[in-house]
């Protein structure tokens, strides 16, 4: 992608000003869509993007800059503008030899994305069209999408590491909306892997296309969730979106370092319940969130977070480790060249409790059960988190019962964990997007089924 000497001088000129780090970040990345509505494909995209991002240290003080010109003399004279903004004086550090160094591909890629599979692709969307529009007379529109990635990279710093490494990224969206008079409600799944065209000629396409449509159609029936304080049953898999959300962002460095983050210093505290376990781990075979090496060149890794209720660690990328004295965890990551890299998490999950799902639920006399969630907000500061819920039933007497749409979970991150009463043995993991300071990234979240002793739920009354 870069010839090393040209790597080499770049590194150097970064160090002109005194700085006493820099580091390259190339990529070449190729992006394909095709999007389905109702059946019929509205588009067909795709795309290529390739720059150079040159970031530039000097203590905990950083300036980034970017290019899509890889031009030797553009690069120089790039690095050189950022230098510009690093006042240490004279040059004082120098580039270290480069080793290239060559990484374990775990992650075994079956099937690479090729245009030629553009067809085959058309014929899977309209099987998941065709069963979600089937499944009730009230499904009114389906939305169907099909993605894939494969990005290279190579990356390049000044204490000699030089190192390249490919991404492959597959997911298919399934979106279904029913309707029920003037009421409109949506349901969706969307699977996805660190895997090629592989990955969507194994999925059961029916079973995530009547599941976008169950929800849909459940909830547009559905009556108005009741509001108060209530026991809350929350299912597994992308149900660990709300710790992903409410506690992994305040474990990340770039939340603890400047002390903008509640699980800041808490380090050996008990901050959750004895029952929970958490832990990010980038290293799960073909997850959706994984990597071979974050995008600071350093290997994944399987980090606990909080172990039987104590916390053990946060998620610390190169910069967050010069501000806190602690080493990296393999958490740097970013969007593309363009952005700076941040601690980030990768597949983010609570561990297997003791109890089955159907024990939690049948322990449970009142409360609300929380199948499936939707999207949120949190302050990583106090960790104040507000969630919509997809789909959500009542439980009562110990047993689910009717459906309730516009459930709200509101409450603090750390209080949350502190009230996980009952954690199932069934974790699994769902797929999301997170975006923060470094763009948009693919992320898992799971957890097995957990129920919180008590949340404040928002909803209000039908008419």
């Amino acid at each position: 992608m870069l010839q090393e000497q040209v790597i080499y001088r770049v590194l150097t000129a970064a160090l002109e000003t005194g700085a006493d780090f820099a580091e390259i970040f190339a990529e070449d990345k190729t992006s394909g869509r095709l999007e389905m509505v109702g059946g019929t494909l509205e588009s067909s995209l795709s795309g290529r993007d390739y720059g150079v991002g040159i970031r530039i240290l000097r203590e905990n003080f950083s300036v980034y800059a970017y290019t899509n010109d890889s031009s030797e003399q553009n690069l120089i004279a790039t690095a050189r503008s950022a230098a510009a903004a690093i006042r240490g004086g004279a040059a004082g550090s120098r580039v270290m030899d480069l080793r290239r160094t060559v990484i374990d591909h775990r992650h075994v890629i079956g099937i690479m994305p090729d245009s030629s599979q553009k067809k085959r692709n058309i014929e899977l969307m309209r099987r998941a069209h065709s069963t979600a529009a089937a499944y009730d007379p009230s499904i009114a529109q389906t939305k169907i999408h099909a993605t894939n990635q494969l990005q290279n990279v190579l990356i390049a710093n000044t204490e000699g590491l030089l190192v390249q490494d490919m991404r492959v990224y597959t997911r298919l969206g399934i979106s279904a909306v029913a309707e029920d008079g003037d009421q409109k409600q949506s349901g969706f799944s969307g699977p996805g892997a660190y895997a090629g065209h592989e990955f969507l000629e194994s999925l059961d396409i029916e079973e995530h296309a009547r599941k976008a449509s169950r929800i849909a159609v459940t909830m547009v029936k559905a009556a108005y969730a009741p509001s108060g304080r209530l026991p809350v049953i929350i299912d597994n898999g992308f149900g660990g979106v709300l710790f992903h959300e409410a506690c992994g962002h305040g474990l990340e460095s770039t939340a603890v370092a400047p002390g903008s983050s509640v699980f800041a210093g808490k380090i050996g505290e008990q901050v959750a319940s004895p029952l929970v376990t958490a832990v990010d781990d980038g290293t799960i075979l073909n997850a959706w969130g994984s990597l071979n090496i974050d995008d600071e060149g350093a290997k994944t890794q399987r980090n606990v977070l909080i172990e039987n209720g104590i916390l053990k660690g946060y998620l610390i990328d190169r910069m967050g480790s010069r501000r806190m004295g602690l080493p990296s965890t393999g958490s740097g990551r970013r969007q593309s060249y363009k952005f700076a890299p941040a601690s980030r998490m990768n597949n983010t999950f609570i561990c297997n409790g003791a109890s089955t799902r159907e024990e939690i639920i049948a322990n449970t006399e009142y409360g609300i059960y929380a199948k499936s969630m939707g999207g949120g907000s949190v302050n990583t500061a106090t960790s104040d988190f507000n969630f919509a819920v997809q789909e959500a039933y009542i439980i009562r007497n110990g047993k689910i019962a009717e459906p309730v749409k516009g459930a709200t979970l509101i409450g603090k991150g750390i209080d949350c964990l502190s009230k996980i009463d009952m954690v199932g043995n069934n974790l699994e993991h769902g797929q999301g997007m997170c975006g923060s300071v470094s763009g948009s990234l693919p992320v898992n979240c799971g957890q097995p089924t957990i129920r919180v002793s008590e949340m404040t739920v928002g909803g209000r009354k039908g008419e």
